[in-house]
This record gives C-alpha cells, structure tokens and sequence, in this order.
C-alpha cells in the first residue's frame, strides 16, 4: 500500500516543523491568543467535519490505491456495516473526494476512485499513519516496562 512507504527523512523534517511550532508562542492574555486562532479554529472544524469518523480516512486510504467496486471496499473494511460505508462514501462524494462511477451494465457495476481533489489528503494519511504506528509501539513498550516492573 502507498502509505506504508514513507522516509525516515520525512520524519525529521516533521520534528524540525514541531521544534519550530513549540517554539512560537504569543505572548498575549488567552482570549486575544483565541480570538488570534480563531479563523485557523475554524478551518480545522470544516475539515474534521467533512473527514472525521472511525472510517471516511481509511477509505479514502485505500481509494489511493485505485477504483475499487463497492463489495472491495466492503471487504477492505470488514467490521463496517453496508449502511455506513454507503454514508460515508456519499458524504465523501459529496464533498468532491470521491468519484462515482456507475456502468451502463446488468449487472450494474458501480465503482469508486479518489478524486484528484481527494488526493490532497495524502500528507495527511501519511501522517496519520505514521502517528498511529508509532503510537501503538509506545503504548506496547510501555506496557512491556509495566510487566516487567509487577
């Protein structure tokens, strides 16, 4: 899969982008740092609102890798219900992630690709990726040392 294949440089270049995050702090009460943000506070929401659940990330994830048809996905995702995974790609579709396709066909074939705009997100599935992997090793260390320690 496409997002398995990221570089340790990048790595650095995030923690060099962190470094430089922490690093900048206003100097003004909390209210005007607030009211500061609050066009940024914003942007986020919209974007949490139109990405935000246990599974529109993953299947725009796996629409990086090409056109799957409906069942695919199903398959891809197996502990989502048929219900949710129509919600969610209509909600993505409506949003201009994802493309529909249905083929003048009997049976009808319906399938589905990120859409270039969809693309856009990859950074942050990669991201998203690499956070989670590294978080789930730090949980299993420190789980470890607690085992050891009874």
């Amino acid at each position: 899969m496409y997002i398995c294949f990221y570089t340790f440089k990048m790595d650095k270049e995030l923690q060099a982008k962190i470094e430089e995050f922490k690093s900048y702090r206003m100097d003004k009460p909390p209210l005007e740092i607030i009211e500061h943000y609050k066009e940024d506070l914003r942007a986020m929401q919209d974007a949490l609102d139109i990405i935000s659940g246990r599974w529109k990330m993953q299947i725009i994830a796996l629409l990086c890798n090409g056109e799957f048809r409906y069942s695919e996905l199903e398959k891809g995702l197996p502990k989502i219900s048929p219900r949710m995974l129509s919600k969610e790609l209509k909600d993505l579709e409506i949003n201009e992630l994802v493309e529909r396709k249905v083929y003048d066909s009997l049976p009808v074939k319906v399938t589905y690709k990120l859409a270039d705009y969809g693309y856009t997100l990859v950074p942050l599935i990669i991201e998203l990726t690499n956070w989670g992997k590294a978080h789930r090793e730090k949980i299993i260390q420190e789980n470890k040392r607690e085992h050891n320690k009874v």
